[in-house]
């Protein structure tokens, strides 16, 4: 049995590798001029990296997790940190267009494993009471990398070239590789999913479903990460529209959006197994109206105060949404956050998509109030679809669990 202090070393080790993955999905955002002088290709285009990496990722997710079932957890968590390492070496050095979407799409293979099991593992790795703390721990990667990733990931762009910033992402996967072989502990597969067969371990996948909460989640999720990628998929146009930042000073506001963002994080982190859904319905309200202001022309000053609030409030939620895949149904964890992932990619993918069709038609000035609209039915949707966001799974679950897990 597990004692009542966090794994925080092997958490660190975790919120490192979502770092890295988030940061590595999200990074064509500031590269999208860079990569399309480069490669001969339209913005538009460099914007679909992330429509089809999102799609294979979706599509992906089920089915393989579900295969993957019987594997050690730890054992498979670096494995998918191992994918991600080669993935990023053959973008770095992708000679067309095509050979840089096909890399990626290795990487969104492993994507949807990666998510799955990152949030059981987090649980496993936390007592009774603090399954929020923790994943907010975990999550402060996700933060750190709209903070560090992906601005940065811009600036060595325009200073050193595209291909060096993703080759630091393989740079940077590799120590984490490294440090989850030493940090994590062995964590075997539940029982009832060794004894699965694959069949069984899809049809749990797909009928996890009916679990009202779950669905509610995912439906919740789809509408967020639609509305928000919709138009945060092309941030750089965008700002350089309203406040004719470009270069340097985008950069820094992106630098500033992933800053309150982390500050965000930081600040609800505590709240995450009291009341989420309170702060949930407040957080996506907030989203909301900033994204919504952004579609008048405000300049400089509004568009920089509107582009932080929106990263303050929208990059505090994911690790609600974590946190409730892993609560919801607390007894299918590994399924539930599977359904989840797909969730959430098929918001990206549909978003971002959105925003390529809207941007080509030359509606780049409507993308505000597209994404103000899906994320306000979210907020409307956590209101009235109850049970979404218990305060925390019972100790007597959790008991549940981790002895399934030991009796191995």
């Amino acid at each position: 049995m597990r004692g009542v202090r966090l794994n925080r070393p092997a958490l660190v080790v975790l919120g490192t590798s979502t770092f890295c993955y988030v940061t590595a999905e999200t990074l064509p955002v500031g590269l999208l001029p860079q990569i399309s002088a480069g490669l001969n290709v339209t913005e538009a285009q460099v914007g679909l990296l992330l429509t089809s990496y999102a799609v294979v990722a979706g599509l992906s997710t089920i089915p393989l997790t579900a295969l993957t079932m019987r594997l050690p957890r730890h054992k498979l968590l670096a494995a998918t940190v191992a994918i991600f390492v080669v993935s990023q070496v053959a973008a770095a050095l992708a000679p067309t267009f095509l050979i840089l979407v096909l890399s990626r799409l290795i990487c969104a293979l492993a994507h949807g494993v990666f998510w799955s099991v990152i949030g059981p593992i987090t649980a496993r790795l936390a007592p009774p009471g603090q399954v929020g703390r923790a994943t907010s721990l975990v999550f402060v990667g996700n933060s750190l990398a709209i903070v560090l990733g992906v601005p940065l990931g811009t600036a060595l762009g325009q200073w050193l070239g595209w291909r060096l910033s993703i080759g630091l992402m393989a740079v940077a996967g590799a120590i984490c590789l490294v440090a989850l072989i030493a940090l994590l502990p062995p964590m075997q597969p539940l029982p009832r999913d060794r004894a699965a067969s694959l069949g069984r371990q899809l049809r749990d996948a797909v009928l996890i479903l009916r679990n009202s909460r779950v669905t509610g989640l995912c439906v919740i999720t789809v509408l967020l990460v639609v509305g928000h990628f919709a138009a945060y998929t092309y941030i750089a146009p965008l700002v350089r529209r309203d406040a004719g930042l470009d270069g340097a000073a985008l950069s820094a506001l992106l630098l500033g959006y992933g800053a309150v963002g982390l500050v965000g994080n930081y600040v609800v982190g505590r709240f995450v197994d009291r009341r989420p859904g309170p702060f949930v319905v407040g957080l996506t309200a907030v989203t909301a109206v900033s994204m919504a202001l952004l579609a008048p022309v405000l300049g400089p000053v509004g568009t920089i105060a509107a582009v932080l609030i929106w990263g303050g409030a929208f990059n505090a939620i994911p690790v609600f949404l974590g946190s409730a895949a892993l609560r919801v149904a607390p007894a299918s964890r590994d399924a539930a956050s599977a359904v989840y992932v797909v969730a959430f990619q098929i918001g990206i993918g549909s978003g971002s998509f959105a925003g390529e069709r809207f941007v080509s038609a030359g509606h780049l000035g409507s993308l505000p109030v597209l994404g103000a609209v899906f994320v306000l039915v979210a907020c409307l949707l956590v209101v009235l679809w109850r049970g979404v966001f218990p305060n925390r799974i019972s100790a007597d679950d959790h008991r549940e669990t981790e002895a399934a897990a030991a009796a191995h």
